[in-house]
């Protein structure tokens, strides 16, 4: 499909820079394709009332890395000029794959500095290693330390990985340490957060288990990719950045359960989401799975896993948009995006929510990228 079918004009003051507090108080927009009222606005806390007792709700478990380092490059020419690094995938103890600006200064070699202020090993930096350079300033970086070491000096020196639409605006401080991460976060690894969750706090979750309502754990690691854009004319041509995640038995029998007794699996989030199709197999059962996936969803895919789709306002152009399209319709996502940017609803990760109805599929099973098995 062409790329421009899933553009569209937001105004900048739509974008949410901080989060509604308490979080369960934030807009959801609810979306029914086919109903006689469509699109019904509600908050966060009306989700209970709006799901069934029989349906199970699906959240990301992983915790967001303070994965965003400052630093210079050393050792070169008369200048140290400033370096900004966003890791986003670890390779092994020591090394990571990252984007960095600006990528131009950099050459295969050259040395990064990362802060005087560390404890760690009682060194006063952290220094790294350009191996390699890539396409869109991907960089492979080997730092000089290696396993829980390197997590500390990261973590000491590091900043949230705010995305780009929040941290060309503003900068990053202590208090994004906490709004941008789930109440969920446990399985340390992602570099962005998986934003849907960051709707729940405990007021919510007592009151879906009041309503027997049960939430289920997944882990998916937020790769720093979620944040490119679809470069490509057509969406066939894009490739998505593989991510690393794991759907226990436990779960997976307890959603097939969920399924059995006529209850609907609610994916909190695309990553959620992007997983138990991952997991699913031809007939929607949902397996055991670990490993990497690379599944690209867009309209004419059938879903076999999710039945209800929870998830932020999206960017235009975006794979996260082009999925939301394929769950409850691309023209009718244009009328609620629309609706919502009328109704002044607060976009992107610190956005409010909607709530996705899947539209109806009658079309054969299609998938961009196979599961592993």
């Amino acid at each position: 499909m062409r790329t421009d079918l899933f553009d569209f004009l937001l105004p900048p003051e739509r974008i949410a820079l901080r989060p509604v507090s308490p979080r369960d108080k934030a807009r959801l927009l609810v979306v029914r394709p086919g109903a006689v009222r469509e699109l019904d606005d509600r908050s966060m806390g009306d989700l209970p009332n709006v799901l069934r007792s029989s349906d199970a709700v699906v959240v990301n478990d992983t915790k967001v890395l303070p994965a965003l380092l400052a630093g210079r490059r050393v050792g070169r020419g008369t200048t140290e000029p400033e370096i900004f690094v966003n890791l986003h995938k670890r390779l092994d103890g020591s090394r990571w794959l990252a984007f960095l600006r600006p990528a131009r200064k950099l050459e295969v070699g050259d040395v990064l500095r990362f802060g005087a202020e560390g404890r760690v090993c009682l060194l006063d930096q952290l220094d790294a290693t350009v191996e390699a350079k890539g396409d869109h300033g991907e960089v492979t970086l080997s730092f000089a330390f290696l396993g829980p070491v390197l997590d500390q000096a990261i973590a000491e020196r590091g900043q949230m990985p705010l995305p780009p639409y929040i941290a060309t605006r503003r900068a990053a401080d202590e208090r994004d340490r906490a709004d941008y991460q789930t109440m969920f976060a446990r399985a340390e690894g992602s570099v962005a957060a998986p934003t849907a969750g960051l709707h729940f706090n405990d007021v919510l979750l007592k009151a879906l288990r009041e309503r027997e309502i049960e939430v289920h754990k997944v882990t998916l690691h937020v790769g720093a990719g979620t944040f490119l854009p679809v470069r490509t004319d057509d969406t066939a041509d894009h490739k998505m950045h593989p991510e690393w995640g794991t759907v226990s038995r436990a779960t997976a029998d307890a959603l097939n359960a969920t399924r059995a007794r006529g209850g609907r699996i609610v994916a909190a989030g695309s990553t959620s989401l992007r997983l138990l199709e991952s997991a699913a197999d031809e007939e929607g059962r949902i397996r055991p799975f670990e490993g990497e996936t690379s599944i690209f969803i867009t309209p004419g895919y059938r879903f076999r896993a999710a039945d209800i789709f929870l998830t932020n306002f999206h960017l235009p152009r975006s794979t996260l948009f082009m999925m939301v399209a394929a769950f409850s319709g691309l023209e009718l996502m244009q009328r609620a995006y629309a609706h919502a940017i009328e109704s002044e609803y607060r976009f992107y990760s610190y956005g409010d929510a909607c709530l996705l109805f899947r539209a109806n599929q009658p079309e054969p099973a299609r998938r961009i990228a196979p599961a592993p098995e």
